[in-house]
């Protein structure tokens, strides 16, 4: 009896055993693979991390490394490594702290978490009502950063930093962005609370990162908000608290007049209470330009509100009337009043912005303004 050749897939296709033996080793190659591959994806699974560590000295076939935690340590040196030298960035065993790999050259600043760093869009034509004040700061900080030569010719070296000081909402941030972008330079913006660190320590360390990424990034502008909270004047007897504050404010000090140049890295200090920072960090050779940023007066009021209306659309209005009614307001009052005003077109149905809608936003603007020193008031 002649026996069947034949046999048949899941597809109902024919093949003789030669085939069938062909296709059957061909899949069992590709699951070899596959198996081959998970086995690998496993065993990276199972291996332990490797931790991060910055080589501090080299000793033959030991090295002094650094830990992220400051600590220092003698270790072993793989022999595959070579050309291994103090500043590398390695990465060590966590049991033995043994080199096991060298890694590209790279800097990580944790202080990124904390600043903002942006290229700004503001500029000097953003700015109205405070044309002394800009001539101070572009010849306190821009000039410096364009025009080195000038005083290395004369002889001088020109101030590091400024400290803007002046109500709420007149403008101080608006200057350091438009000195930034007037300069190409990085703005890196840090609110002076957010150095406060728990541990101590940390707040110091946080100040030295912010300079040293000002350095890697240099042209910069180092833009301190708030400054009164982390320089306010020292007591001798405090918390622990104050303390550890007066800790990062003295790395403060250091970082502006100590013995590393701070070459073109400029400081701008800004705050609302003058009253209550430590001389320290007014004294000449540190924020010794002081730039007061008031109230804009009449003229300013209408320069301001020019800039926050150039793009509004709306009927022909008396001017005059309306900065009448804005006087004794700031920058960011003006502007409010202007959006305000927006939205009361916008909720009667208007596209179009009318005089009539300045007026009721100036009443809000107003009635908010006196609601706020009510509460004020009540709680002291």
């Amino acid at each position: 009896m002649a026996s069947n050749n034949k046999v048949k897939n899941p597809q109902s296709q024919e093949f003789s055993y030669d085939s069938y033996e062909d296709f059957a080793r061909e899949e069992n190659s590709v699951l070899r693979h596959t198996i081959s591959k998970l086995k690998e994806e496993m065993e990276r699974y199972k291996s332990p991390a490797l931790m991060l560590a910055e080589v501090f000295e080299i000793n033959n076939d030991s090295a002094v490394i650094r830990i992220p935690n400051g600590n220092k340590f003698l270790v072993n040196i793989s022999q595959h490594i070579a050309d291994l030298k103090p500043g590398d960035c390695v990465a060590v065993e966590q049991r033995n702290l043994t080199i096991v790999k060298k890694l590209n050259q790279f800097k990580n600043f944790e202080v990124e978490r904390f600043v903002v760093m942006e290229k700004p869009r503001a500029s000097w034509h953003d700015i109205g009502g405070l044309k002394e004040q800009c001539e101070l700061v572009r010849e306190v900080i821009e000039l410096p950063l364009l025009q080195p030569e000038l005083f290395k010719q004369i002889g001088i070296k020109p101030p590091k930093g400024i400290l803007l000081y002046g109500p709420p909402g007149t403008g101080k941030t608006l200057l350091g962005k438009a000195v930034a972008h007037s300069t190409n330079s990085t703005f890196i913006q840090v609110v002076g609370s957010e150095l406060v660190q728990k541990f101590i320590g940390e707040g110091a360390k946080l100040v030295k990162e912010i300079f040293a990424l000002a350095r890697e990034r240099a042209p910069a502008v180092v833009f301190i908000d708030e400054l009164d909270a982390l320089g306010s004047r020292r007591v001798d007897i405090g918390t622990s608290g104050e303390r550890e504050v007066q800790r990062t404010f003295m790395q403060l000090l250091s970082e502006i007049d100590g013995f590393q140049e701070l070459d073109e890295v400029k400081i701008i200090g800004c705050t609302n209470r003058i009253d209550i920072l430590d001389p320290a960090i007014l004294r000449p050779g540190r924020l010794d330009r002081l730039i007061y940023v008031p109230v804009p007066d009449q003229r300013g009021v209408a320069e301001i509100f020019d800039i926050h209306t150039k793009q509004l659309t709306m009927e022909k209005i008396d001017k005059k009337e309306i900065i009448t009614m804005l006087q004794n307001s700031t920058g960011a009052e003006i502007k409010s009043v202007v959006t305000e005003a927006g939205y009361v077109a916008i909720r009667k149905g208007r596209s179009v912005v009318q005089q009539q809608d300045f007026f009721e936003a100036v009443t809000k603007l107003r009635k908010a303004n006196g609601n706020d020193r009510e509460h004020l008031a009540m709680f002291g």
